[in-house]
C-alpha cells in the first residue's frame, strides 16, 4: 500500500477553468482527465489524502468518488459541505495528523504560518492555493495544478523542491 495526497481537484466546477490555467476546454474534458491521471498512480489498496476542494456539489461528488482507485481520506476545503459528501470517504475532517514513512504530517486545506512540531521536522502538507505560494521550509502543496494534475507521494514530494 502507498499513500498519496493530492487537493483542489474542483471536479465539475467550471469556476476552475476561468481562475487557474489548467489545458482543458470543459470541465466534463478536466473530469475525465483527472480521473484518468488519478487511477493511473493510485491502485485500489492505495491510500489517498485529499486536502479539500474535491467538487461543485454533492451530485458530483457522488458521481466521481467511486471512479477514484484507493481508500479516500477528506480533508475538507472551502468549497466542500462535509454535510452533502457522498459515502465512500474513510474519513471526513477539517484537519489530520498522520505519521507516515517515519515523517510526522499535518494536513489542511489551507497553508499554515506554523503547524504542531514545526520545528522538529514535521511537514505541512495543504491545497488552497494552486501553486501561487511561496512555501515555507517543510511545506508542500500538494494541489493537481503543482502536480502534473495527479495525486504525488511523500518520497516525490520530499525529492522535489518545495513549489
Amino acid at each position: 500500500m502507498t499513500t498519496y495526497f493530492t487537493s483542489d481537484t474542483h471536479f465539475g466546477d467550471h469556476r476552475v477553468l476561468n481562475l487557474y490555467p489548467r489545458p482543458y476546454a470543459s470541465t466534463a474534458e478536466m473530469d475525465q482527465d483527472l480521473i484518468r491521471r488519478w487511477n493511473a498512480v493510485v491502485s485500489p489498496d492505495d491510500e489517498v489524502w485529499h486536502l479539500g476542494d474535491f467538487a461543485r456539489g454533492a451530485k458530483v461528488a457522488a458521481a466521481v468518488l467511486p471512479q477514484l482507485n484507493g481508500r479516500k481520506h477528506l480533508v475538507v476545503g472551502n468549497n466542500d459541505d462535509p454535510a452533502d459528501m457522498p459515502s465512500g470517504w474513510a474519513s471526513i475532517q477539517a484537519y489530520a495528523e498522520i505519521e507516515r514513512d517515519g515523517r510526522f504530517l499535518v494536513l489542511c486545506h489551507y497553508p499554515f504560518r506554523s503547524w504542531n512540531r514545526q520545528h522538529r521536522g514535521a511537514l505541512n502538507l495543504h491545497g488552497h492555493s494552486h501553486g501561487r505560494l511561496k512555501p515555507l521550509p517543510r511545506q508542500r502543496d500538494v494541489g493537481v495544478d503543482v502536480w502534473d494534475y495527479a495525486p504525488v507521494t511523500l518520497e516525490t514530494l520530499l525529492a522535489a523542491p518545495p513549489r
